[in-house]
C-alpha cells in the first residue's frame, strides 16, 4: 500500500494529517535515529510525560518542556534541587498540561534519570 500525498505532493502516513504538528514531525523525526545523550533524555521525557495521553498533547506542550528541563540538558537537569521540580511544575501546569500529566513524581523521575545514565554513557558531558 502507498502513503497518500498531501496538498504539498509529499507522500506521508495517513496519521500525519491529522494535525500540522505530525506532519512537521513526520517529516522531520518520526522514523529517524536520535544522535547524542541529550536528544534521547528528552525523547525519554517525552514518552514518559505521554504516557496515557495522545502524543500530539505532548508535541504541542514540547517548548514548556524544553523551558522546564533546560533544554533537555542531561548535565543541568542533573543538578536540579526540589525547588527546581517546584519551578518545572509551575511551568507546565499553566500551559495546559494539567495535574493528572504533570503530578510531582512525573516531574522528578526526569530529574534523577540523569544521574544514572551519566554513569554508563561515556559521552556525557559532550553532546
Amino acid at each position: 500500500m502507498t502513503a497518500p500525498a498531501g496538498p504539498d505532493g509529499l507522500r506521508r502516513c495517513d496519521w500525519a494529517y491529522s494535525a500540522p504538528e505530525y506532519i512537521a514531525y513526520h517529516d522531520t523525526e518520526w522514523g529517524r535515529p536520535v544522535h547524542g545523550d541529550d536528544a534521547v533524555y528528552e525523547r525519554m521525557v517525552l514518552e514518559a510525560f505521554q504516557s496515557g495521553l495522545s502524543f500530539i498533547t505532548i508535541l504541542r506542550k514540547r517548548p514548556a518542556f524544553r523551558a522546564a528541563f533546560a533544554g533537555f540538558s542531561i548535565a543541568a537537569v542533573a543538578q536540579f534541587t526540589e525547588a527546581d521540580v517546584e519551578v518545572i511544575v509551575d511551568l507546565l501546569l499553566p500551559v495546559g498540561v494539567g495535574g493528572s500529566l504533570c503530578g510531582l513524581g512525573r516531574a522528578s523521575s526526569p530529574r534523577r534519570a540523569p544521574k544514572p545514565v551519566s554513569l554508563v554513557s561515556p559521552s556525557i558531558g559532550r553532546t
